[in-house]
């Protein structure tokens, strides 16, 4: 099939993958929504969600690099994914913007206030007598019971030298890959996504060491919740991440991606990169101060 040039705008085939999208996300939210108030159904509608939903990514993404493969896309479709994956990430900037907010807002406003500070001196006498303003807190009224704080030493000192370590590494692969340096550029993305599990093994380990041996829970009050709302949520994109350079590294064994065509490979990069810098804001505001 011919290659379509830069003067013609690419129009895509009809595809019926949105709509099996669309049935995984109907599933996923019904299921969802059931196992929470008590059916038993509910969780096993929501597995068949995610099932639709693998179905459906793996799919709709054999195709389009089927079309990539089959040189049917020109630079005016790079162009649209280039700006595509700009959106997504600048959405997902603004997704933990609001996490990092809320953390703020806590920390800064809502528990200076209910402390009593200079100006709300009646608020901690009339509400929280006694409640003393400081951070890490659980909040007025201690709940959750007694825990302790997560040091930022350990286990998330180790996966901070990790992601580092494997931004340097995707770095390295990327400047393989323009070079052709093809064997350079598989062993170091396979190192970069090796670190990426890793780091999602590790954090799964401190979990469980705070459930289990510090009593720091989800429940644990304002701390609790942020604390595991901004590391899990992270720690899920560590694995979408991860997931995503173990697809292109098999890419890269069959010989796909060149220094002038390789845009998919970018677009991880870019992606994994964005995933590091969260990270050291999360280690900083969330383990340091």
């Amino acid at each position: 099939m011919a290659t379509h040039t830069d003067d013609r705008y690419y129009v895509p085939h009809g595809s019926y993958w949105p709509i099996v999208g669309s049935v995984g996300l109907l599933f996923l939210m019904v299921g969802v929504s059931s196992w929470l108030n008590g059916a038993d159904a509910g969780f096993y509608i929501m597995m068949l969600g995610v099932a639709v939903l693998i179905f459906m990514i793996t799919g709709w993404f054999a195709t389009v690099i089927g079309e990539n493969q089959r040189g049917l896309y020109n630079d005016q479709v790079d162009r649209s994914f280039r700006q595509g994956m700009f959106w997504f990430i600048f959405s997902e900037v603004m997704f933990f913007a609001a996490f990092f907010g809320a953390l703020f807002y806590a920390r800064n406003m809502a528990i200076p206030w209910l402390g009593g500070s200079s100006n709300n001196f009646f608020t901690n006498l009339l509400l929280w007598e006694g409640y003393e303003s400081t951070w890490p807190t659980d909040g007025p009224g201690g709940i959750g019971g007694e825990y302790q704080a997560m040091p930022p030493f350990g286990l998330p000192l180790i996966n901070t030298v990790l992601l580092l370590s494997s931004s340097i590494t995707v770095t390295i692969a990327h400047h393989a890959l323009l070079a052709r340096k093809r064997a350079q550029l598989a062993i170091f993305l396979g190192a970069t996504f090796v670190l990426g599990f890793i780091f999602v093994y590790l954090q799964g380990v401190e979990y469980v060491h705070a459930y289990q041996d510090m009593n720091l829970k989800l429940t644990t009050g304002i701390y609790g919740s942020t604390f595991f709302m901004l590391t899990g949520f992270h720690g899920m994109h560590v694995t979408i991440g991860a997931i995503m350079l173990t697809i292109i590294f098999f890419r890269v064994l069959k010989g796909h991606f060149s220094p002038e065509h390789h845009f998919a490979f970018e677009a991880v990069a870019w992606y994994w990169h964005f995933v590091d810098v969260v990270w050291v804001g999360l280690y900083v505001f969330v383990y340091w101060m």
